[in-house]
Order: C-alpha cells, then structure tokens, then sequence
C-alpha cells in the first residue's frame, strides 16, 4: 500500500502540473486525473478493508480516504511517519 500511495503522489503532483502550469494540456491531464481519481478508490476500499483486519491503523486509513482525494500527500507523509516510528523503536 505505501507504494500505490507514493505513486498516487506522483500521479496527483504530474495532474497538479498539467492543469495549472501547463494550462491543462489534453489528454493527458484527463489521464492523471482519470487514474488519480481511479487510484484514490483502490486506496480507499484496500484501507477500509486493511482497518477491519488490523493490518494499518485508524489514522492511517484516515489520511488515505478523507484526505486522499483532496491531496494524496497526506497518506504518503503518514505512511513515511510510520515507518520511522516503527524504526525508532
């Protein structure tokens, strides 16, 4: 999951730059914010269903599904934020 939401990073940060930079440039703005869109509700079913079986927290599926389609930078800063926590101790 920390992957596709690394990816889904870039895939936003690419839309971001297409639709306001570059004047929105089609197709290929309709295609990052096609898989964007498409990438957030894998995210959002597999944190749901990672909740339910103790696989990811609370506040990670938080990040993922409410923030996550506004700006997926959250969820990747949380799991990056876990992942250091979990080293340091």
């Amino acid at each position: 999951m920390e992957t596709v939401s690394l990816t889904h990073s870039l895939v936003y940060f690419g839309l971001l730059i297409c639709a306001f930079l570059l004047g929105g440039p089609q197709p290929i703005t309709f295609i990052l914010g096609l898989a964007h869109g498409l990438i957030w509700i894998g995210m959002s079913l597999t944190s749901i269903l990672a909740v339910h079986y103790r696989i990811i927290n609370l506040r990670l599926a938080v990040a993922i599904v409410l923030l996550g389609c506004v700006a997926p930078f959250f969820g990747s800063a949380e799991f990056i934020r876990q992942n250091r926590a979990r080293s340091a101790r």
